[in-house]
């Protein structure tokens, strides 16, 4: 192995990383702010709420992301209607496809992580944050979305980390973030082995940056605030009670 060229390597991809990151939290933001709504409709006991949004995460969880990647990339522009749209100046551009493509499917197992959250709230609380004239918005936002928070950050940051990694796939369609730049080089160098050892690293290093972000995150979270949420609680079923 060439020590020498591998070094270079990792020099040369790094300047996909902005590309790459980019990618990544833009998916993440929309991605979120779509899952979060999705959630509380998942699950809700009301089933023409429930099941639409069972029935979208299931198909983005059960395809594969390049197949849907694929699909957004080369389908879309095969309607008429969305070529002769203002939708096709975006759409065109494979950045946006491929932002689509990993909102939609992040959104889809945000979805179902921030569902299992949700109802993991004991009933007690939502009763007590009732008695005390919380109306059902103030609770979602005050007490439901908090904890549920809490509960899946471990799950959550798992997404994240594979979010990150999903991003080569834009290399398909002409994006040159990590993976784009190591194919761009094999092609120029005829030395795969040491270029995508040398991606590999690019990516080891991201995903251990933001696994040891969560992991401070949970800490903190799992810290003082527990302590203030339990001492919220008690007067939330104090109140309940009477007393």
């Amino acid at each position: 192995m060439d020590i020498s060229l591998l070094f270079t390597s990792i020099l040369t991809l790094a300047g996909g990383i902005p590309l790459t990151l980019l990618l990544t939290f833009a998916s993440l933001s929309a991605g979120l702010v779509l899952a979060v709504p999705l959630a509380f409709m998942r699950a809700s006991s009301r089933k023409w709420l429930s099941l639409p949004v069972l029935a979208y995460t299931y198909v983005f969880r059960g395809t594969p992301l390049l197949v849907q990647l694929f699909i957004i990339y080369y389908g879309l522009g095969q309607i008429g209607a969305i070529r002769s749209s203002v939708l096709w100046i975006l759409l065109r551009d494979p950045f946006w496809c491929c932002l689509l493509a990993f909102s939609l499917n992040g959104a889809a197992y945000t979805t179902e992580i921030f569902r299992g959250g949700i109802q993991a709230v004991s009933a007690g609380m939502i009763e007590a944050a009732q008695a005390v004239g919380m109306s059902p918005l103030q609770i979602k936002r005050r007490i439901i979305f908090p904890i549920a928070v809490r509960c899946v950050l471990p799950s959550y940051a798992n997404e994240v980390i594979s979010l990150v990694k999903a991003t080569s796939l834009a290399s398909t369609v002409t994006l040159l973030e990590i993976t784009g730049l190591s194919r761009k080089l094999v092609s120029e160098t005829f030395a795969p082995y040491e270029i995508f050892i040398a991606a590999g690293v690019l990516y080891l290093g991201l995903t251990f940056l933001l696994a040891g972000f969560f992991h401070l995150l949970e800490a903190r979270l799992n810290g003082a605030p527990r302590a203030k949420a339990h001492q919220h609680r008690v007067d939330l079923q104090q109140v309940a009670h009477g007393q």
